[in-house]
């Protein structure tokens, strides 16, 4: 989510030093030289990792193609022009904060309510402390209780634009799980539950502790 066109400015240096008279040969081989000097650039600059906001972006296009097009969108194919393309508040990079993970001791399941009124057996896998504009804040970071593995960490969350900017229920993250106990809570790619289209599915709430007192304004958002 390598380097292209350094061969030919090369091969036109070349061929400027082999048909070039002793007199016009400096002159005709800077040029060349600039040139293959500029393309050069330019290509170690397309190798390099897009910018952030670049991807993602990249990652909400692809996510809005899956969602028109992809057999398994969740969204009812008469409702696709009503949330697509999907909403989201500016990318903001300072919203993309590390986060340190201490492990919960092994707590038995805990039912966590859902959209459509059942209840979703989950297990706390720790909670992640971290830092946003100086402020200290923390959220509970669960599996599902029956995984087979705890691979991904799921982080439903609540925050004061909930009801007015985006879905009254929440929104989640997702992170995979990492050996070091570090992690990045990257706010920009929050999403809204399925449930906000389809309301089929059945999606959990965020429990109270993850319920934050600030408006997490990144992010994917309602329609205007």
């Amino acid at each position: 989510m390598g380097v292209r066109g350094a061969g030919a400015p090369a091969a036109g240096a070349k061929r400027a030093t082999r048909h070039g008279g002793p007199g016009r040969r400096a002159a005709v081989l800077l040029p060349a030289l600039c040139t293959a000097l500029v393309v050069l650039a330019a290509g170690c600059r397309s190798a390099a990792p897009p910018a952030y906001a670049e991807r993602v972006a990249a990652a909400r296009a692809d996510k809005d193609r899956f969602f028109f097009e992809g057999p398994d969108s969740p969204i009812p194919s008469d409702r696709r022009p009503e949330f697509l393309p999907l909403a989201y508040f500016p990318i903001l990079e300072r919203y993309a904060v590390p986060a340190v993970l201490a492990p919960s001791e092994r707590e038995p399941a805990m039912e966590m309510p859902t959209s459509t009124g059942l209840r979703r057996l989950m297990r706390r896998a720790g909670t992640l402390r971290f830092s946003l504009d100086g402020e200290p804040l923390q959220l509970t970071a669960f599996v599902e209780a029956d995984a087979p593995n705890m691979n991904r960490l799921f982080v439903p969350f609540g925050d004061r634009t909930n009801g007015t900017e985006t879905y009254a229920a929440g929104r989640y993250l997702d992170l995979d799980r990492t050996a070091t106990g570090i992690y990045e809570i990257d706010f920009n790619r929050a999403y809204h539950p399925y449930c906000y289209y389809n309301p089929t599915y059945d999606c959990p709430y965020p429990p109270p502790e993850n319920r934050l007192k600030v408006a997490i304004r990144v992010g994917e958002r309602m329609k205007n």
